[in-house]
Formats: C-alpha cells, sequence, structure tokens
C-alpha cells in the first residue's frame, strides 16, 4: 500500500487490550537506548582505540563526527522514508543495518574501517530512531501516551548516565583480550533480539499524508558539511593547505545552492527536505541558532574532556567514566525541575539561567585544571561537573518546546525534524573543531614527559571556547519567547512532532 493510497483513510484509535503494544514499547525503547549509549560509550574509549589501532588524531575525530554527520544528514529523510513504506519496516532495516555496522566497528581492522563503519552505524541509526515515537504514536492510545513518553524521557537519561560507564568496564575489562571492541560487539545480541521480536510484535504504521523524498536537499547538505569539516579535521595535520580554505569557502556556495534548492522544490512540490518559511518565525530561527551553536559547545567539550582524563592525566577509562557520574545525575535533576517546576513559572529566563550556570561550570573547571595541573583529582572536578551538569539540565529538557512554541502547528514536524537535525550537525562541527581550539595548541612531536602538561593547556584552552559558546547561547536565547505556549500534549507533544508532522497514523494490519 502506497500512501497515495491511504490520504483519505479513516484513522482508528489504537485498541487498549492489546498486550502486544508493550512488548513493541520495550522493543523501540531498547533500540533508542542502544543509539544514546553508542554516542557516549564510545567517548571514553576513544583513547584506548587511539593507542591499540595507532590512529591519529583526524581519525579519532572522525569515529566520532562521522556517526554524528551521517545521523543529522539521515534524520528527515529516516523519518520520510518511514511514513512512505512503513515505520516497522523501515525500523527493522535500521535496527538490522546498525547491528551489522556494530559488527563491522567491533571487527575493523584499521582505523580507516572503523571510521567506514561509524559512518554506515550513523546512517542505519537515522532509519532507526526517527521510527521509535512514530511507533508509540500509531501503538498507544492517546491517553497512556503521557506515561509513556515519561518513560521515553526516563530511558534518555540512563542513557546519558550509563553509556560513559559502560564503555568504561567493557574497556577496563578487556573481554577475551578484545579491548575496547566489546563496546561495539554488545550491540550483536541485542540488535538480533530486536529484530526478531520486532516482526512480531510491533504493528506496521504509515503517515496519511507522506511526504515525497527530497534526496537532492539531503545530498546538499551532506556535501557542504564534510567541504567543512574535512578540512578541519585534516588542515592542521596538512599544515592547512590551500585547498582546505577553498573547500570551506566552497562550503557556503553549497549552502547557498541548497537554499535556493529548497525554495523551488517546496514552491514545486511542497515537500522540501528544509522548510525554509520557518525561519520566518523569530523564535525558530533564533533557537535553531541556540540548538546549533549547543551542539558545537558539546561536540568540542566531551572528545576534549576525554583525552584530557585519559591522554593529559594518564587516568583510567574507568576511573574517566566514573568521574562523570556527578555530571549525568545533575543533568537529569536539573532537567526534571527545569520543565516540571521552573519553566512554568519563570519561562525563558530559566533556559538563559542554564547558559549562565553552566558558562560558570565551565570557568571553575578551567580555573581548576589550570591551578592543579597534573595533580587534579577526581573530587576536584565534582563541583564544576555538577554546576555545568545543572545548566545543561536547565536548557535541553526545555528548548524544544521553546522553539516550537510559535510554529504553526502543521509544520510541527518538519520544525523538530530540524531542530534535532542541525543539533547533530553542530555535534559534528564541534568536533571537527577540535583540531583548533584543541590541537591547535599542542605540538605535534612531544616527549612524553611534555604530554600531559600539553593536554592540560589544550585543554583549559577549548574551555575558554566552549564558556564564549555559552555566552553566544546566552545573548541569542533573547529571541525566544519569554514564555513557550502551552501545548495540550505538552513536551510529549514537542517529542512526538520530532519524527511526524502528522498527527494520525494509520494502522497497517
Amino acid at each position: 500500500m502506497h500512501s497515495t493510497d491511504i490520504a483519505h483513510a479513516p484513522t482508528p484509535e489504537p485498541a487498549t487490550g492489546d498486550r502486544r503494544r508493550w512488548f513493541a514499547l520495550a522493543i523501540v525503547m531498547t533500540a533508542a537506548f542502544m543509539d544514546l549509549v553508542d554516542v557516549t560509550i564510545v567517548n571514553i574509549a576513544v583513547p584506548s582505540i587511539q593507542r591499540d589501532e595507532g590512529a591519529t588524531f583526524s581519525q579519532i575525530q572522525w569515529i566520532t563526527a562521522g556517526y554524528a554527520l551521517a545521523f543529522a544528514a539521515g534524520l528527515v529523510t529516516g523519518g520520510r522514508l518511514g511514513d512512505i513504506h512503513g515505520r516497522k519496516r523501515v525500523f527493522l532495516v535500521g535496527i538490522g543495518g546498525f547491528t551489522v555496522a556494530s559488527a563491522l566497528c567491533g571487527l575493523a581492522v584499521n582505523p580507516e574501517m572503523l571510521v567506514a563503519s561509524r559512518i554506515l552505524q550513523g546512517a542505519m541509526a537515522a532509519l532507526m530512531v526517527p521510527q521509535v515515537l512514530s511507533i508509540v504514536h500509531a501503538t498507544f492510545p492517546a491517553h497512556e501516551r503521557g506515561k509513556v513518553f515519561g518513560l521515553f524521557g526516563a530511558i534518555v537519561g540512563l542513557g546519558a548516565v550509563s553509556g560513559p560507564l559502560l564503555g568504561a568496564l567493557l574497556t577496563e575489562g578487556n573481554l577475551f583480550g578484545l579491548e575496547w571492541r566489546p563496546i561495539f560487539l554488545i550491540n550483536l545480541p541485542v540488535g538480533v533480539a530486536a529484530l526478531f521480536l520486532g516482526s512480531r510484535f510491533i504493528t506496521e504504521s504509515k503517515a496519511p499524508r507522506a511526504l515525497k523524498l527530497d534526496l537532492p536537499g539531503v545530498a546538499l547538505v551532506t556535501l557542504a558539511l564534510l567541504m567543512l569539516l574535512y578540512p578541519l579535521t585534516r588542515g592542521r595535520e596538512l599544515g592547512w593547505p590551500v585547498w582546505g580554505y577553498v573547500s570551506m569557502a566552497g562550503a557556503l556556495v553549497v549552502f547557498a545552492a541548497l537554499v535556493a534548492y529548497e525554495r523551488a522544490k517546496g514552491a514545486r512540490d511542497g515537500s522540501p527536505l528544509i522548510e525554509l518559511s520557518l525561519f520566518r518565525v523569530k523564535s525558530f530561527a533564533a533557537g535553531i541558532a541556540v540548538q546549533t551553536v549547543f551542539g558545537v559547545g558539546l561536540g568540542v567539550f566531551f572528545l576534549v574532556w576525554t583525552l584530557y582524563m585519559q591522554i593529559g592525566l594518564g587516568w583510567s577509562a574507568l576511573r574517566a567514566g566514573l568521574t562523570g557520574v556527578p555530571f549525568s545525575v545533575a543533568v537529569s535533576v536539573a532537567a526534571g525541575m527545569s520543565v516540571q517546576q521552573l519553566v512554568p513559572r519563570f519561562g525563558r529566563k530559566v533556559l538563559q539561567a542554564g547558559a549562565l550556570v553552566m558558562a560558570a561550570g565551565v570557568l571553575i573547571y578551567l580555573a581548576e585544571a589550570d591551578h592543579y595541573g597534573l595533580g587534579i583529582t577526581s573530587w576536584q572536578m565534582a563541583l564544576p561537573l555538577v554546576v555545568m551538569g545543572a545548566g545543561m539540565g536547565l536548557i535541553v529538557a526545555p528548548l524544544t518546546d521553546a522553539v516550537l512554541s510559535e510554529v504553526p502547528r502543521e509544520h510541527a514536524g518538519s520544525a523538530s525534524g530540524l531542530i534535532n537535525t542541525v543539533q547533530q550537525m553542530g555535534h559534528a562541527l564541534g568536533l571537527g573543531l577540535v583540531s583548533v581550539v584543541f590541537f591547535g595548541v599542542i605540538d605535534e612531536r612531544l616527549a612524553p614527559a611534555e604530554v600531559g602538561p600539553a593536554f592540560v593547556d589544550g585543554f583549559t584552552h577549548a574551555l575558554g571556547w566552549v564558556a564564549a559558546v555559552l555566552g553566544a547561547i546566552f545573548l541569542l536565547m533573547f529571541a525566544l519567547p519569554k514564555r513557550p505556549a502551552q501545548h495540550v500534549e505538552g513536551a510529549a507533544g514537542a517529542e512526538e512532532a520530532l519524527v511526524t508532522g502528522e498527527k494520525e497514523p494509520e494502522l497497517v494490519p
């Protein structure tokens, strides 16, 4: 059945008596958890990969940035493919591909194979992740969705906390002498089980009016980002050649071509990858800028932080993972308070306070890292990490609702997909900028005794940049609405709109 066949089909409410929906929920939540953990688990293992595989620092950046770039470029298209061909079908293709890509990552024989496998893994995640909330929406009746979306939020928090710890335990455990490889291979049994159970328990659904694919738009976005990111990550290694600057300038031309193409496609068939009319909404345009810049800051911080602790300070992966626990806990606690208690009372000021609190935490960390040098302890890091985590929690939970609050409801799906996409793109750009703000101040050839002090200097330099980014975010937030409009479904509605602009998908027997 094609999308044109169901454009005027009636929309049945999902049945409440079918117990299979809870199995379906467990399966899609597991897939979402796999993706969340996979992003954080790799960061903690990066120094081990670099040491064991002899990877260059630009290859290390691409192991993380390649995933983020492929994920970002494919998110909107992944959602559309689910709308057109069926969410269950595309979800199963995505989780099957993600499992195969995880196996290729775990069996990689050199850094080049690992980078390629990570890019494939990101592309498969882009097929899998957008279907999760769409399947939930199609499977559960309206009165149960609030509880289910709350559970989804808990899974997100659990993924953020457990990813670094799981990565540390698997890396340190050196299971069967495989060193870092189990961080990827652990996905195999989980993925196979989800594939088998998903085919049995997930109900198929499609959007009543699925938009067409915009593959040229995806190609232009990907090309522009590659032209920008590749010279950034390789430039230092290659001595900043002229072609790198030409490529980065050319990326702006490609972005301009993308805007022109999207405008023409929107006029032609009403299904562009990027709905340009949304940028006339001031709060949305500012929110997209906030999401992008925030992604850049997080991309820089998390990779540099891991390299600083494990290579600069010489800590084990387990110690680095445990050191990050106060940060993760603070994010989860502050996020809950932000949405439930603070934003309803104080509105936009909560998000701005979050940017300032997070910047304060970064500056405290910078001062402590500079003061204690190589003698710094995990306990001394706890204060700045808790402050940073609290600030981040105040921002991340309510930001999507704030950005969407003035967007016309018929464009909610396009707007939410774009929000997630630009944050991932910002993250990839931040990972690329690590070459400039961190490695750019470290000499290429260091004696063993010089590595620690050089990495401490690089870390403090990068933290200065992160603090500046947070200052820019604080200023951009003045363009957000003072009080986000209260939607009927609240945050759950924003999460739901993330994956589909269609409010009621059709169940397909």
